[in-house]
């Protein structure tokens, strides 16, 4: 006889326990997979385009400072601020290093680009970057750093390709010594330009260090933010292609227009007949000065001098009389035509 009785011994474990068992078990695992995702770096590559944007930008706002700081001085003895434009460069380019690297702001092109330095080595040293935007900003060490190559070192050597073209050091004719000096020059210029062409080719291919001192300093431009706006909508970069274009046809053209007949056709509609009428008859309608050898316009008789007529007359065939825009087929002396009215009275 068999009985139905089953054995609690061999009975399957409650639902419960089954969760509860396998929950403990993969707990382990999980941690593991967390923290491994967590220390783990995502790579991600920053827009070379921007990079190179951000340096143009603040080439071009370096020029535009500059410009407005010449304006003050316009008024002074000519050529005397150009003896010290390297001092002038150096002192705004210093200006944007304060307000803006040093007080662990990104430069006005950097910023544009949604882009901030970082310091590589400590990024390095920590190791648990997520998303590959985290990391400090430049060391004190790196900005006086930055500051002394991008600046100072830009200043004496511009002062130097300076003093010695001045001096004339690669002539012949100077002293063994200046010569030599000269050709060192040369040589460091030479290697600066080839490491430049490497440093470039290096970026190109990995996105980091645009020029040697941010290699040297490792001092890594990365996204401020996850996301980004664009600052400059297409519709603009549409209008500024279309005003370039248009720039560039009218400084085709106009070298091919006739200034004077251009004036002499918008001439009728600028002044009217009565306001010509009043006006002195016995100046020069183009120099507006007494004609020293007047000569009269064939057939509407006003006067001119005699080189401003001829020379307009010269420049266009059809050209038209300034006061009346009558066409001017011929042109007569003043005084010929006084002598003969005095003879018939």
């Amino acid at each position: 006889m068999i009985s139905l009785r089953s054995n609690p011994s061999t009975a399957p474990p409650p639902r419960e326990d089954a969760w509860i068992t396998s929950y403990q078990k993969l707990l382990p695992h999980w941690h593991s997979v967390s923290l491994s995702h967590q220390h783990s770096t995502l790579p991600i590559s920053i827009s070379r385009v921007n990079q190179f944007d951000a340096a143009r930008l603040d080439i071009e706002m370096s020029a535009m400072l500059k410009e407005q700081l010449v304006k003050v001085f316009s008024l002074m003895k000519p050529g005397m601020l150009f003896q010290y434009e390297p001092e002038l460069d150096a002192f705004l380019e210093f200006l944007i290093w304060r307000f803006s690297i040093w007080v662990d702001k990104p430069t006005p092109g950097i910023a544009l680009m949604n882009l901030r330095y970082r310091d590589e080595r400590a990024v390095e040293i920590r190791e648990n970057v997520r998303t590959g935007l985290e990391g400090p900003g430049l060391t004190v060490a790196q900005k006086m750093w930055y500051c002394i190559a991008a600046v100072g070192g830009q200043y004496i050597w511009a002062r130097l390709q300076s003093f010695s073209a001045f001096r004339r050091w690669g002539d012949s004719e100077q002293r063994p010594l200046a010569r030599r000096v000269w050709g060192l020059m040369q040589r460091i210029e030479g290697l600066y330009k080839a490491a430049s062409f490497g440093n470039l080719l290096l970026f190109l291919y990995t996105g980091r260090y645009r020029n040697l001192i941010e290699r040297a300093l490792r001092a890594r431009l990365v996204y401020e933010s996850p996301n980004m706006n664009r600052a400059v909508s297409f519709e603009y970069m549409n209008r500024q292609l279309v005003w370039n274009e248009f720039s560039e046809m009218l400084l085709l053209l106009l070298p091919l227009l006739n200034s004077s007949t251009v004036k002499s056709v918008l001439h009728p509609f600028s002044k009217n007949k009565s306001s010509s009428s009043t006006e002195d008859d016995s100046i020069c309608p183009i120099c507006r000065a007494s004609p020293t050898t007047p000569y009269l316009a064939l057939p509407c008789q006003h006067r001119y001098c005699y080189y401003c007529l001829r020379t307009r007359c010269a420049a266009a065939p059809s050209f038209r009389c300034s006061r009346c825009s009558e066409p001017v087929v011929a042109m007569q002396r003043h005084s010929s035509i006084v002598e003969h009215k005095t003879h018939n009275q």
